[in-house]
């Protein structure tokens, strides 16, 4: 079973700090929600469907009355995340401030689905070991990179070969493909319909949703 206390940073070393203990439990909300909490990250090259499929899960979840959250890697950046650049040291703390929120979501009984490219095998890892594998659950959009620059509306692929933006994932900076993802989705290959219901199949083989359990629609 989960801890109800979520796991603090490492580098929360002032003596003067101290967590401050919940009168309602992790475990108290996920039995209100009738679910367990869990946080889903999606990972892959720029363009490679990560946003628009963790979006369609949270639409499909929500319709079945599951409390359900898109953490967006665009969307955190117009706020949490506004201060950061893109050299490596700033995509870093961006992925280490969204492991620490989602690690939140999680406390709160949210099953979060977390859409950034994060390109670091390192960084990935991090936030698997903060919020405990047992909630973690990796997912690689595996598209290739011409497929990706074909569908990038944005036209960021263009600019990157043109030099205007610089340490592009994909182009000119790396990107660390998942050694073990738990799933796979050839999003060049499969409509989001199917990528949607194949990671809702895995949340059910996780026992994080059930099929028209009570209070569920799905």
């Amino acid at each position: 079973m989960p801890s109800d206390k979520p796991t603090m940073s490492p580098k929360t070393t002032d003596p003067h700090i101290r967590w401050h203990q919940q009168l309602v439990t992790r475990a108290m909300r996920e039995a209100r929600n009738r679910h367990r909490s869990a946080l889903v990250w999606f990972t892959g090259l720029p363009s490679s469907g990560k946003s628009t499929l963790a979006h369609n899960v949270e639409e499909k979840l929500f319709a079945g009355h599951y409390a359900a959250y898109v953490l967006d890697g665009d969307n955190v950046r117009h706020g949490l995340c506004r201060d950061l650049g893109f050299a490596e040291q700033d995509r870093i703390e961006n992925v280490r401030r969204i492991g620490e929120m989602a690690n939140l979501f999680l406390d709160a009984g949210i099953i979060t689905l977390a859409a950034f490219i994060s390109p670091y095998k390192a960084d990935r890892q991090a936030v698997r070991t903060l919020v405990g594998p047992d909630n973690f659950i990796e997912v690689f959009c595996r598209c290739p990179a011409e497929i990706c620059e074909a569908r990038d509306e944005k036209g960021n692929y263009a600019k990157a070969r043109a030099g205007v933006i610089t340490r592009f994932t994909g182009i000119s900076a790396p990107y660390e493909v998942p050694p073990d993802p738990d799933l796979i989705l050839d999003t060049d290959r499969t409509n989001i319909q199917t990528s949607v219901s194949a990671v809702l199949s895995l949340l059910r083989e996780r026992c994080i949703i059930s099929e028209g359990g009570e209070g569920h629609a799905l």
